[in-house]
């Protein structure tokens, strides 16, 4: 899994992805417009890797940055790696296909080159992306993750994605996976919550050991849907730490956050709003930390999440 020339890392299904991705989970508090716009944006400074998911409902303006940019020149639909998520209500087996076509037809793409299972738990079927009770809890359903695979299985079979992977995974979880009898192709990636505040080592390490590679979110710490959001978090951003080492450098926190994750060997997602923030993202290839101060951020684990997941 060698970093290439072109940043990106090869997976163990033989396929390219791109180490820095652009995310583009959208708060129901801003317009999704704003979405499309910022991935035109991130596009034109040379993102290539584009993430999004069935339940940010942001798929049609994702697809539309993507068609304008190979419209105008900049890119071809082959230069772009699109990752997209299978929601929580489609685990049925029979249901996989369903959620994945109905994003390629949001997207109006062919085909997605990464597809995830968004996460672990799965929720009732139905319109509602987010069935209640009328306790106000979240309505499960009784799903063998294991049946689930071997449906996503059958859409790389089919060419409709090209590779496959996980997400909020536990090692336990993964490892009902990779253990499965007749299992066709194992996981590439399991995309995690992971920043200096949950550096996610013995994850890494796992999925090392298993030639799986492991993806951040909310690398910088940071959630602004109160749905998500763990209100006793503190910014990560203005730890002292952080600061002192983006000094240093002559760089932003936010960038030695994205660096730190890079030289660890994870594929990253940002996210940004603004041209000012998506061209400083893309600085994170221009320098290196020392291992000193890979060291020091080391240090700063606490097993604390920014994301609140009630289940």
């Amino acid at each position: 899994m060698a970093l290439s020339k072109d940043r990106g890392i090869t997976m163990n299904d033989g396929n390219k992805i791109p180490v820095l991705g652009f995310g583009t989970y959208t708060p129901d508090t801003v317009p999704k417009s704003k979405c499309e716009e910022a991935a035109k944006i991130a596009i034109e400074f040379g993102f290539r890797h584009i993430d999004s998911a069935y339940v940010y409902q942001t798929e049609e303006h994702v697809g539309r940055a993507v068609r304008a940019k190979i419209a105008d020149g900049t890119i071809k639909r082959e230069d772009i790696f699109y990752t997209g998520k299978l929601w929580s209500t489609f685990h049925r087996p029979e249901l996989v296909r369903k959620c994945l076509e109905e994003s390629l037809k949001k997207l109006q793409f062919d085909y997605m080159d990464l597809f995830l299972m968004h996460n672990p738990y799965s929720m009732k079927p139905g319109p509602d992306l987010f069935p209640m009770g009328e306790d106000k809890k979240l309505i499960v359903d009784n799903v063998d993750l294991r049946q689930t695979w071997e449906a996503m299985e059958a859409c790389k079979d089919a060419g409709l994605v090209r590779s496959i992977g996980v997400s909020n995974f536990t090692r336990k979880q993964l490892e009902m996976i990779l253990n499965k009898p007749g299992l066709k192709y194992k996981p590439v990636i399991n995309q995690v919550e992971c920043h200096p505040y949950r550096n996610q080592s013995k994850m890494l390490a796992f999925c090392k050991s298993n030639n799986i590679l492991l993806e951040g979110y909310s690398v910088l710490g940071s959630q602004r849907d109160p749905r998500w959001l763990n209100p006793e978090a503190p910014p990560l951003l203005e730890d002292s730490l952080l600061v002192a080492i983006a000094k240093k450098y002559n760089k932003t926190p936010a960038l030695v956050a994205i660096r730190y994750q890079l030289q660890r060997g994870l594929v990253v997602l940002v996210k940004a709003d603004t041209r000012e923030q998506i061209e400083e993202d893309i600085q994170a290839f221009t320098f290196q930390l020392s291992e000193e101060d890979m060291k020091s951020i080391d240090g700063l684990h606490k097993s604390m999440s920014f994301i609140k997941m009630d289940m």
